[in-house]
């Protein structure tokens, strides 16, 4: 997870370069690791790194903001990024984003 932080980091190294998902991404990865201030879609705040269940009910969160055409607080693209990095980072699919 630190080397998928890293090369997103580098990837996207300034603000013209930065897309609204790779800085979902990036809040993702960084909230995993324990460098957020909050969650990325929900701002819950955890002790330490974020366990296994509380990282589940983020992407939880990410789809439920994906689905929601008429309340939607962040941008689409943010969204699907926080949902692509956390889906990854919790095992839910083999495609690193």
């Amino acid at each position: 997870m630190e080397r998928a932080c890293a090369e997103l980091e580098a990837g996207a190294g300034g603000p013209n370069h930065q897309t609204q998902w790779s800085r979902g991404a990036l809040a993702g990865y960084l909230w995993a690791l324990g460098r957020g201030d909050g969650a990325p879609v929900t701002g819950v705040r955890t002790e330490g790194l974020p366990g296994n269940d509380v990282l589940t009910a983020e992407v939880d969160a990410a789809n439920v903001a994906l689905e929601n055409q008429v309340e939607r607080t962040v941008p689409r693209d943010y969204s699907q990024g926080v949902h692509d990095a956390l889906a990854w980072v919790c095992g839910h699919t083999d495609s690193r984003p």
